[in-house]
């Protein structure tokens, strides 16, 4: 039972390192992930700046995940489709298309919730 027990804990570590490996990996190669990371480095500085309250910084940290999340899904995505075939294929390009569109669509309500979280605070600068 013992080692059963240390098995399933080890794979779980296991699990757990190659996670890591897996947002390294999509870090240090993927450069719009380093921009949604350059600009999160911004939100949070305004988020300290202007003091944003609780509620607001919950709503700032799932966009921040939601973005991340959303854009490593598209970076798998377009990996697997460029394992699965090298030439051009039109159902290749249909599911990069549309998962960059994901992206594209969560980006977008990113902003939004950002301009409507922040903009208040601006104005009262003015």
């Amino acid at each position: 039972m013992k080692d059963k027990q240390k098995s399933e804990w080890l794979r779980l570590i296991n699990s757990f390192s190659y996670a890591l490996q897996g947002l390294r990996e999509a870090f240090f190669s993927e450069r719009n992930l380093q921009i949604h990371f350059f600009f999160s480095v911004i939100v949070i500085f305004c988020g300290f700046l202007f003091h944003i309250t609780k509620v607001e910084w919950l709503i700032v940290l799932l966009l921040f995940g939601g973005m991340f999340s959303i854009e490593m899904l598209n970076t798998a995505i377009e990996k697997v489709v460029d394992l699965v075939t090298g030439e051009y294929h039109p159902l290749a390009k249909k599911a990069k298309d549309i998962s960059a569109g994901a992206v594209l669509i969560y980006a977008i309500i990113a902003i939004i919730v950002g301009l409507i979280i922040f903009l208040p605070y601006l104005y009262k600068l003015i």
